[in-house]
């Protein structure tokens, strides 16, 4: 019988068990939240997850359903009329093989806060889309011209738009509203060129959604195009994480799978297509009041909610499919939960692994308006860099895994209720002190479940700190303190005890742990160095933490860790989801498109796994803060040498 290998994404979980043992109780003995109304007496059907089937190199297992018992007749009437393939219910299903598991959004308990708030924006309103009143006169037996003709003419008359074209979906059902309006209707226009929209009488409003497609998450923001603000946010999961946790595990899945790229292709636009149903439902809008979409990502990602071919991005020289910013319509990308003439509008890449979402980046911070040399990071599964001033700018990206979002650590998790999110740790390492991320309800009372990615730079870069670790990452040797002891994975130090989680088990973190944070603080820093060399300069002037995660990490635990080089602490400062404030800031000023076309090729693209430095720097950056680079802010924080 013996051990088998369970893996729950997106969470990225994993643990050996038994066979025979339930998904449910797999979940459970790892803190992975899954709904369960009933209490597992196969009556409520709300654990409903999904078998993954193939090859997973990453966690070097084969994955099918033939790993976990016979469908059950108890599952049978709640899994009837699912349209998934390969879904189960967790209480019933049991372990018979190695097995990774995705569960879907609606299944999980301890939902991830997704922490991708908007900010105010300081640009000037001028959206691609506008709103034209006209009153027609109506058809007589002297006057029989065609309604469309009448209602352009109408429109060239008073506001002198004459290149107007009528979208096919607007003109199957122009008669009705004119007719509807008593021949006085609005009309919808898109870069003065595109009828979008009829609608009877006089209306005002006019709303946008500005959506940032991230590796991991992906966040929308509903968006008045009269003043600009945010109305309502909806964020979820990034569906397609359960075809793999970074870009290239996605590409890779479109390669080795025949239906590879539609299967992603489709995740995507039914995930996109929830949260835009969601947010005009939420705030009582039809789906035709959504007059245009702005979209980013990363290039990965740009690829595959266009629906476009991935392979050569995986490939040497890594060259994107398209370079410039791409205007669409909805019913093209199938999104219907969108009027099918609504245009979607996706800024440029910059070039293979620097996409959409880092140009978002730029026209929200502009530092090719600065003089001073800027560091602008957006730490994720996926890193992204921008260095330097108005004179040029340099960016790049880097693998940094996703051990930032907790996954591939012995204990880690996402950002949800019960994560551990700060630590801090005595000097000799005797007390440790942890805060959770709380639950919506603050009344109620919980237990750790495990640590998430600021929970993780937290605890190690407190370990290095106290001397629980060393520079190269090791454990002391010569710390008296039970709660550094050696487990079954070998050296480990215990964050919490047993009787402290929700695990009934301690909560630790181990050496392979450290390790993946090094890996990824290495690439990160490596990355940084070798673009300030091609530079030319020493040091950065402003350090900005660019990403949901950066505005919820201690930036001087980050430099403890060494994530990126030293500056004045008063120098580093977060700025949120800046990816989506460029989409929104394109979505509310059409010129902002221009610029960002401009700007995307204006940046220098460095590839930095091709210059000679690359393996040394990145050896030297695996140490905390790093081998040989001095930080006296750092030091100066500490009150002690580093």
């Amino acid at each position: 019988m013996g051990k088998h290998l369970v893996v729950f994404q997106p969470s990225g979980r994993r643990g050996d068990f038994d066979a025979g043992t339930t998904l449910m109780d797999a979940a459970r003995s790892l803190g992975v939240d899954i709904e369960t109304i009933c209490g597992t007496k196969h009556t409520c059907g709300q654990c409903k997850v999904q078998v993954q089937e193939g090859e997973f190199a990453r966690e070097g297992i084969a994955s099918s359903m033939e790993h976990v018992s016979p469908l059950n007749p108890d599952e049978v009437k709640f899994l009837k009329r699912v349209k998934e393939p390969n879904m189960r219910l967790a209480c019933v299903a049991e372990v018979q093989g190695d097995v990774v598991v995705f569960i879907p959004e609606r299944s999980r308990a301890g939902r991830q806060v997704v922490r991708k708030a908007a900010k105010e924006l300081t640009v000037p309103v001028a959206p691609a889309v506008k709103k034209y009143y006209v009153e027609l006169v109506p058809p007589t037996l002297h006057d029989t011209l065609g309604d469309a003709e009448r209602m352009l003419d109408a429109l060239r008359d008073v506001y002198g738009l004459d290149k107007l074209v009528i979208d096919s979906s607007v003109l199957r059902e122009l008669s009705k509203r004119l007719r509807e309006g008593e021949w006085k209707v609005t009309v919808t226009v898109w870069r003065g060129t595109d009828v979008q929209r009829v609608e009877p009488g006089f209306v005002d409003e006019i709303y946008g959604i500005a959506v940032d497609v991230g590796t991991t998450t992906v966040a929308a923001y509903l968006t008045d195009l009269k003043t600009a603000k945010v109305l309502a946010t909806e964020s979820m999961m990034n569906p397609q994480v359960r075809y793999g946790e970074d870009v290239m595990s996605r590409i890779a899945y479109t390669l080795e799978k025949e239906d590879g790229r539609e299967l992603l292709f489709a995740t995507i636009r039914d995930g996109l297509n929830q949260i835009f149903a969601n947010l005009a439902t939420n705030q009582h809008l039809d789906k035709e009041d959504i007059s245009e979409v702005v979209l980013v990502g990363n290039t990965a990602m740009h690829h595959l909610f266009l629906d476009l071919d991935v392979d050569y991005l995986g490939k040497a020289p890594f060259p994107p499919v398209i370079h410039h910013s791409v205007d669409v319509k909805a019913r093209d990308l199938g999104f219907t939960a969108l009027h099918p003439a609504t245009n979607v509008h996706v800024l440029p890449n910059e070039a293979g692994f620097v996409g959409a979402d880092n140009v978002g980046v730029l026209l929200a911070e502009e530092p090719y308006h600065q003089d001073e040399n800027l560091l602008i990071i957006d730490i994720g599964t996926n890193g992204e860099i921008i260095m330097g001033n108005r004179n040029k700018l340099i960016s790049s990206s880097c693998a940094t895994g996703p051990a930032f979002e907790g996954a591939h650590i012995k204990f880690g998790m996402r950002a949800a209720p019960g994560a551990i999110e700060k630590v801090r740790i005595s000097q000799g390492g005797a007390d440790v002190t942890c805060q959770l991320i709380a639950p919506a309800n603050r009344r109620e009372v919980i237990k750790a479940k495990g640590i998430c990615g600021s929970g993780i730079i937290d605890a190690i870069g407190e370990m290095f700190r106290s001397g629980v670790l060393m520079r190269n990452g090791r454990f002391a040797k010569d710390l008296k303190t039970p709660r550094l002891r050696n487990g079954p994975d070998g050296p480990e130090y215990v964050l919490l005890w047993a009787d402290e989680t929700d695990l009934g088990v301690d909560i630790t973190i181990v050496q392979a742990d450290v390790r993946a944070l090094q890996l990824a603080k290495g690439a990160m820093y490596s990355a940084c160095k070798l673009m300030m060399n091609r530079l030319g300069i020493t040091q950065v002037d402003r350090v900005i933490l660019a990403g949901a995660f950066g505005s919820y990490i201690d930036k001087v635990q980050a430099l403890t860790i060494g994530l990126f080089p030293d500056c004045p602490l008063e120098k580093v400062y977060a700025v949120g989801n800046a990816a989506g404030d460029g989409a929104r800031i394109a979505l509310v000023n059409a010129a902002k498109r221009d610029e960002a076309d401009w700007v995307a090729r204006e940046v220098e693209y460095v590839e930095l796994t091709v210059e000679p430095d690359f393996e040394r720097a990145f050896m030297e950056a695996m140490h905390f803060p790093h081998m040989k680079d001095k930080f006296p802010n750092l030091e100066a924080a500490l009150g002690r040498a580093v």
